[in-house]
């Protein structure tokens, strides 16, 4: 029998919740965060979208995904195994993504081209690596989108060595309106009284409505102005290899394959 507050129901209503309160309150700065991308994209631009953790999720909603725009290139801790010198052990330590000093390494196996806009998901925006990368990214001259939790981010000390944070160096920033520390329900507590933590993380739903309600904006614009929009099909329908390896051709390295 199931917790009479502990529950499925619970949690979508959680949910629902938490879509509701995007919805109501960041229309404008996706608005704001869409512009920047039709303006990279129409000056030859890619997306260039980065998380570290759970953000990886973000990440691979924006780029490589069906229904999603074809210029856009996932940057990811992995990369450094992939193309650079990090040691798959290395590259697995749970702790990496605190060392700003990847950042650098990060912009050096990827191919930029100054018309590139960045979009950087980080629930709480202060790991060493993720304020590094907006800092190198605004110090040469990008546009950079934030997606982090103001109200997490915001009680935080971040890790980097500037005391910045991420929604402190981006052009736009986008409120998944999670809670601090993520989780948003509490559980009762023990026999004893003792607490047992909270569950129900919402930051990984939210920011991927965010994502979605950002690529469809992108569409519409382009759509508006008369522009071509490359949309990546599935590759489990008829023609979806086709299709996505043509318009893949235009790009050549700037944008790299995300895997299987």
């Amino acid at each position: 029998m199931s917790h009479p507050s502990v529950n499925q129901q619970t949690a979508a209503r959680v949910l629902r919740e938490a879509f509701d309160k995007v919805v109501d309150s960041q229309q404008e700065q996706i608005a704001a965060a869409a512009a920047l991308v039709v303006e990279s994209l129409t000056a030859g631009g890619v997306i260039q979208v980065f998380g570290t953790g759970h953000s990886r999720s973000f990440a691979s909603e924006i780029a490589g995904r069906a229904g999603g725009l074809v210029p856009a290139n996932r940057i990811s801790l992995s990369d450094l195994t992939f193309y650079g010198d990090l040691t798959p052990e290395e590259v697995m330590d749970p702790y990496l993504e605190r060392d700003p000093s990847l950042a650098a390494q990060l912009l050096a196996v990827h191919v930029i081209d100054p018309a590139d806009v960045f979009i950087i998901c980080s629930n709480s925006g202060g790991n060493g690596s993720t304020v590094e990368l907006a800092r190198l990214v605004k110090e040469r001259g990008h546009r950079l989108v934030a997606v982090t939790s103001m109200d997490h981010t915001t009680r935080i000390t971040s890790r980097h060595p500037s005391g910045l944070r991420l929604f402190e160096l981006a052009d736009v920033v986008i409120d998944n309106r999670g809670v601090f520390g993520d989780a948003e329900l509490e559980l009762p507590a023990d026999p004893e009284g003792r607490p047992r933590g909270a569950v129900l993380a919402t930051s990984t739903v939210t920011s991927t409505l965010i994502a979605q309600m950002l690529v469809t904006e992108v569409c519409g614009l382009l759509v508006e102005a008369g522009q071509e929009v490359p949309i990546l099909i599935s590759a489990n329908i008829p023609g979806g290899d086709e299709n996505n390896e043509r318009l893949r051709e235009r790009y050549g390295d700037r944008v790299k394959s995300g895997g299987p």
